[in-house]
């Protein structure tokens, strides 16, 4: 028999927390309140498969949670949903960038965050289904790559990526947060090259990029420097 998945339900809202945990309860997951963040900080949260989270609580906000939450090793794998009435564009990169798997804003349907949750769950699965198949396995969230099939995954997908693009990334995410700077790159992947342009190195960036979706801005340019896979 499956496990049921469990869910963290974090929001101050408590009429709002407990009906959305109703509803999850009644979708076969097992789910847990929490009506802050310090509530939330009290529980063991490593054991969840996935949080939802409220952004606007008391002393402590739902992205200083986050926050914590991704600087402990034990809790920084477990996704992060952000169901918010903060609704601009700006907070949305802003939760992203912290390393939240979705933003969903309020008013929100229960369609919706349902068919979300179901969405991030199952990515999450799958990164852990390649871990556990392929020990060779690099990853950052859905993004997985297999240094012993020479393959690239993202969020499920197998990404065709030639030879040099995937060399570049390996090095990259392994590597995270280290900035590498063209020469570095040019004399690993390129070791027996004669001549090769420094604009090699930019334009597979910008194909790696294009290619790996959102996680294309986890590929960050520092100028004068080089290169880096960043958090």
């Amino acid at each position: 028999m499956e496990t049921k998945k469990k869910i963290l339900v974090v929001d101050d809202e408590e009429a709002l927390c407990d009906g959305l945990g109703f509803n999850l309860e009644a979708e076969g997951y097992q789910v847990d309140m929490a009506y802050s963040a310090e509530e939330a900080l009290a529980l063991n949260l490593a054991a969840y498969d996935l949080i939802l989270l409220d952004i606007m609580m008391g002393e402590i906000s739902g992205t200083q949670l986050a926050r914590i939450m991704k600087s402990n090793p034990a809790t920084a794998s477990i996704p992060i949903i952000f169901c918010t009435a903060k609704d601009t564009e700006e907070d949305m990169i802003s939760g992203l960038d912290l390393g939240a798997d979705d933003y969903i804003m309020k008013p929100y349907s229960l369609k919706a965050v349902l068919a979300r949750i179901r969405t991030v769950l199952r990515r999450t699965a799958a990164s852990v289904a390649l871990a556990k198949a392929d020990s060779d396995l690099v990853s950052y969230k859905g993004l997985v790559l297999s240094a012993k099939n020479k393959t690239c995954t993202v969020d499920g997908t197998e990404v065709k990526m030639p030879k040099k693009e995937f060399e570049i990334l390996l090095k990259l995410i392994s590597n995270q947060g280290r900035v590498f700077t063209r020469a570095d790159l040019l004399n690993e992947i390129w070791p027996d090259e004669v001549v090769v342009l420094d604009r090699v190195v930019d334009v597979n960036i910008t194909r790696i990029r294009q290619k790996i979706g959102i996680y294309g801005k986890n590929i960050v340019t520092r100028s004068g420097y080089g290169y880096g896979f960043i958090e």
